[in-house]
């Protein structure tokens, strides 16, 4: 028997399965894009459930190697992973980083990048030590690790431009003599040219804080739970701009409440999206209700398509 999609929509499938389960059943080498946010191995457990920091790393490192697998030699893994407290001391655990190094070493990814998540809503924790003994300060950031299994993977930085400073642009309008600077960098005239836009830098600040979305307004007017721990459109949104064309396959194989899909919706790709909470992944439907996704969606030709499924229903 087939999996069954809980919903689809003109680009996507989203499944209430065990995404380990569900990757097993993809072809090699036929996702362009893992884009997800797992469950962190946090002291306090979560509604959605989470891993225990000694064992997640032997979680975890299952679904890696299936990543591993079904990502095209093109393609990219982007994990965004938050930090962790050990237990009754104000000391940080080091899982985000031994899992880095297992990825790397045991599965064989590549880190072409890490990238830092700021999200300045982020509420000031662990109490005890923020704000009762006041020993260390919030903490705002958190690591997104862009793996691949090729050293070369596809990725275009100038769809991801961010909007020049006023300084910028004056040193446009005014030009730059060439110079070489203290540091060694010699400052030619190509440096005052117009590209369109800034580079952007490896922090991306962004908060977590839609109380005014769509789905959270829909969520409450039928008495829907909201799903505690969102993605932020804008992380999904830079990722799948930099390292996906349109018609391109992207996966989250720990959905939530889909908002990969939603922008990958948005932005003309294919997706799947996999939650194993069949009330979340039933109520992500709410994201793809909302006008601007209506509206906003156009027909990308040459869409891939999407394969159907083998294994159990889900």
């Amino acid at each position: 028997m087939k999996f069954r999609p809980i919903y689809k929509t003109k680009l996507g499938k989203a499944y209430a399965a065990d995404s380990l389960e569900l990757m097993s059943s993809l072809p090699t080498g036929s996702v362009d894009l893992v884009l997800t946010s797992p469950p962190y191995a946090l002291h306090f457990k979560k509604e959605y459930g989470n891993a225990d920091q000694g064992k997640y790393i032997e979680w975890f490192l299952p679904f890696a190697r299936e990543v591993a697998r079904i990502l095209r030699p093109s393609g990219s893994f982007v994990l965004n992973i938050g930090g962790s407290w050990t237990p009754g001391v104000p000391v940080r655990s080091l899982y985000p980083f031994r899992l880095l190094l297992a990825l790397c070493d045991e599965v064989r990814f590549n880190l072409c990048q890490e990238f830092f998540w700021y999200n300045p809503a982020k509420m000031p924790a662990p109490a005890e030590w923020v704000n009762v003994r006041r020993v260390r300060v919030k903490d705002s950031v958190e690591y997104i690790f862009w793996l691949s299994m090729s050293d070369s993977p596809k990725a275009n930085n100038s769809r991801v431009l961010q909007e020049y400073s006023p300084d910028m642009r004056r040193l446009i309008k005014r030009g730059v003599k060439e110079t070489r600077r203290p540091s060694g960098h010699n400052i030619k005239e190509t440096f005052s040219q117009d590209n369109g836009g800034a580079i952007p830098g490896n922090l991306i600040q962004c908060g977590n804080n839609e109380s005014n979305s769509f789905y959270i307004k829909e969520c409450k007017r039928l008495g829907k739970q909201i799903h505690p721990a969102r993605f932020p459109a804008e992380l999904p949104r830079f990722f799948t701009k930099l390292l996906t064309d349109p018609g391109d396959l992207i996966l989250d194989p720990f959905a939530g409440s889909n908002t990969t899909g939603a922008v990958a919706e948005e932005l003309g790709r294919s997706w799947i999206s996999v939650e194993m909470n069949a009330s979340y992944a039933a109520d992500s439907e709410l994201r793809f209700r909302a006008p601007r996704i209506d509206e906003g969606m156009a027909a990308v030709a040459g869409q891939k398509t999407l394969f159907e499924l083998p294994g159990r229903a889900g």
